[in-house]
């Protein structure tokens, strides 16, 4: 029988004796003390964009939640079932997080599902297309640009959408409120994974910026 697969178990085995041997000590103060990360990343599901790996942290640094296309839904306490809006609560809320970070990423499947509005449903429930329509009326919009390739389309969208999920934010009260007394900070990013690339969101302009890489604070270059 097997338990798991096997890439999984020697995966496993390779962190135990090199990650959790040279970090013991700190996995043992996060099982007693809990956790107190500052940030918390809203990425993608897919598996090339994990934001731990691209942000070489610590185990306990940074509160992660992954959905498709890393988009956040409008605030809505309708008593339904809402998976992102609850680990929102749980980070702003409950840890106390000081940072949002949205992080898109480049040759998004979700983004481009939305920009192909011809494809047919993965599945009966069409989940994937109930989720995306939240940004139709941007994918709408940027699939009538004839003058864009598709290349162009899905970029833009992928950007788009991560200024959608920052607008959304704002729209649920406890994270209006903290930051506008200064004491939580949204930012977007968008990664691109063919280059390894890291493009940062100008809060005042909406504008993607590319940090250098020798001096990671100071963004450099416009789109």
């Amino acid at each position: 029988m097997t338990l798991l697969p096997e890439r999984l178990l020697t995966g496993y085995r390779n962190f135990m004796a090199q990650r959790y041997a040279n970090e013991t000590m700190r996995y043992k103060q996060l099982a007693d003390q809990g956790q107190t990360p500052e940030t918390l990343v809203i990425a993608c599901c897919d598996s090339r964009s994990a934001p731990e790996i691209i942000f070489d942290t610590a185990p306990g640094e940074i509160f992660v939640v992954r959905n498709v296309a890393n988009l956040v839904p409008p605030y809505a306490p309708d008593g339904e079932y809402h998976s992102t809006s609850a680990a929102l609560e749980f980070a702003v809320q409950s840890l106390k997080v000081k940072n949002i970070v949205v992080l898109g990423h480049g040759r998004c499947g979700g983004i481009k599902a939305a920009l192909d509005g011809d494809s047919e449903p993965l599945s009966p429930g069409d989940f994937i297309g109930k989720w995306m329509s939240l940004v139709a009326p941007a994918a709408d919009a940027v699939s009538a640009n004839e003058l864009m390739t598709p290349f162009e389309r899905q970029t833009a969208l992928e950007r788009i959408s991560i200024r959608y999920s920052l607008r959304n934010l704002r729209t649920f009260p406890c994270i209006d409120i903290l930051e506008k007394k200064g004491r939580l900070t949204l930012h977007g990013a968008w990664f691109d994974i063919s280059t390894g690339e890291l493009w940062i969101m100008n809060p005042e302009t909406g504008d993607f910026l590319r940090p250098d890489p020798e001096e990671v604070g100071a963004p450099a270059a416009l789109e």
